[in-house]
């Protein structure tokens, strides 16, 4: 069953729902989104590629502040299978367990970074957007590799972040606007990720 383009919206807006953004968007009316430019996309080319590829099971979570959050895992699993398929780091990448049990785990998690986000969203709403405020949302992204013979995993992790503007707020230095709350998420998720491969290909590879 398709999703309506309201129900679509609300699914998005949830999938960020930390409290000052939607705190912030509720009161204050309408936003813009930026993804920070702090963590450029790494080029899949630019991995180091390991001498022979082997398959690996891929298992992904996002969370909202270290909580399962299944609704979002949902929305981007597709995204996040299809980087590491097109990463040239694994021969195959399947849900189920793989000849020689390798194992790779990517947990994204939402921590809202902004203090005190409900109360510049209240001020903003109050005075209908002549108030200009910004509330960021950080992500942290960690994988786990766990290779065939392996006694400990392999770990990697990235930071990130997007910033939402309401009223009169100027746009952030360093961020690039996005054109919508999906269009910035899954951005940002393609350049985490993306960095986060290419620190652990240069273990893989090794």
């Amino acid at each position: 069953m398709f999703e309506t383009r309201p129900a679509r919206a609300a699914g998005w807006r949830a999938f960020v729902r930390a409290a000052c953004v939607v705190a912030t968007l509720a009161l204050g009316g309408c936003g813009s989104f930026y993804v920070d430019s702090g963590t450029p996309e790494v080029q899949a080319s630019q991995y180091r590629k390991p001498a022979q590829a082997k398959p690996v099971q891929l298992m992904f979570e996002f969370q909202t502040k270290g909580a399962p959050n299944a609704r979002a895992t949902e929305m981007l699993k597709a995204q996040i299978s299809e980087q590491v398929k097109t990463s040239g780091l694994f021969a195959d990448v399947a849900e189920q367990p793989v000849p020689g049990g390798a194992m790779l785990s990517i947990v994204l998690n939402n921590v809202p970074l902004t203090d005190d986000a409900f109360t510049k969203g209240f001020v903003t709403g109050l005075t209908f957007g002549l108030a200009g405020n910004q509330v960021s949302d950080g992500y942290v992204c960690t994988a786990k590799y766990l290779g065939e013979g392996q006694a400990q995993p392999i770990v990697k992790s990235a930071r990130h972040a997007i910033h939402t503007t309401v009223g009169a707020a100027a746009a952030p230095a360093n961020a690039v606007k996005a054109d919508s709350i999906e269009a910035a998420v899954r951005t940002m998720t393609r350049q985490i990720v993306s960095t986060t491969l290419n620190e652990l290909s240069q273990e893989i590879a090794k």
